[in-house]
């Protein structure tokens, strides 16, 4: 009997990445993020169509199980479902939050404290089968403590109230040549403007060393700490995990907090799909 063909997606706000399980064989693929705090459903149906299936190809999957941010709430996880569906009707769909997608990622079948650090950020407990406690994420203008959205925000606000010394004004300048005009139009006119402020997080990884790149970074991931590590009990006597490219390119930063606060640091992945796809293998 042939094996089924699996699809297995993770999608946060910027890009979603696609892995086909084909027996033994494994291809990536990839494509814009697909919020459904930010694209309706057919534009969902219609971004997979035109980005995603000229990839498959021929290949149509048995299963998909999708993984996304904005899909915490029945409503969103319905939208999804719907488009995903309508796609692939005779595959069988299994929607999730991105959130379980990184718990299993991370923990497989054991328990343990989650966390997203990517465009935005969230965390949980996990007990090896359902996420127990999730610590509210409240998205990129309430919360979002730590994440790429946050962390670009305090590059901006750093470059546009002239707290940044001279030197790194200048470096500023010399990487995005933008004014404030520009910005404010991007942030408060122009769609997606938390991926616009994510895009300023580059600048951090380029510049470590110099003490005002480090405060921002270390108060950013200290208030992602503060914020909601410190919510669950359970943070005390079980490991940490790091899924996401702010917690991946910075971790050094959450090992000395770790550290410091004397907590047990867990794995850290850039990408869940590393873990995610041996999950859905075996």
């Amino acid at each position: 009997m042939a094996s089924k063909v699996k699809l297995v997606a993770d999608s946060g706000s910027t890009k979603t990445e696609w892995c086909l399980m084909d027996g033994k064989e494994r291809r990536t693929f990839f494509t814009q993020g697909l919020s459904p705090y930010f694209l309706t459903g057919l534009q969902i149906e219609e971004l997979v169509r035109a980005e995603l299936l000229s990839q498959l190809g021929d290949t149509i999957p048995d299963l998909v199980f999708f993984y996304g941010t904005g899909c915490g709430t029945e409503h969103n996880r319905n939208l999804v479902h719907k488009s995903l569906h309508a796609v692939w009707p005779h595959a069988k769909v299994e929607v999730n939050h991105d959130l379980m997608g990184a718990a299993r990622a991370l923990c497989g079948n054991k328990s343990g404290i989650v966390s997203i650090l990517g465009t935005g950020s969230n965390s949980c407990y996990y007990d090896g089968k359902e996420i127990v406690k999730n610590n509210p994420g409240l998205g990129y203008i309430l919360g979002d403590e730590g994440s790429g959205t946050f962390l670009g925000k305090k590059v901006v606000q750093y470059y546009l109230y002239q707290t940044f010394d001279d030197e790194m004004r200048f470096r500023f300048d010399q990487k995005f040549n933008v004014t404030q005009a520009d910005i404010l139009e991007n942030v408060y006119r122009q769609p997606l403007p938390n991926r616009y402020l994510a895009a300023f997080t580059p600048f951090l990884a380029e510049n470590r060393g110099h003490y005002m790149i480090e405060n921002i970074l270390e108060d950013g991931l200290n208030e992602f700490f503060f914020t909601h590590i410190y919510k669950y009990s359970e943070s005390w006597t079980s490991p940490l995990h790091f899924t996401g490219s702010i917690a991946w390119h910075f971790r050094d930063i959450l090992e000395e907090l770790c550290q410091l606060y004397e907590l047990q640091l867990g794995r850290i992945l850039k990408n869940p799909m590393d873990g995610l796809s041996v999950y859905h293998e075996e």
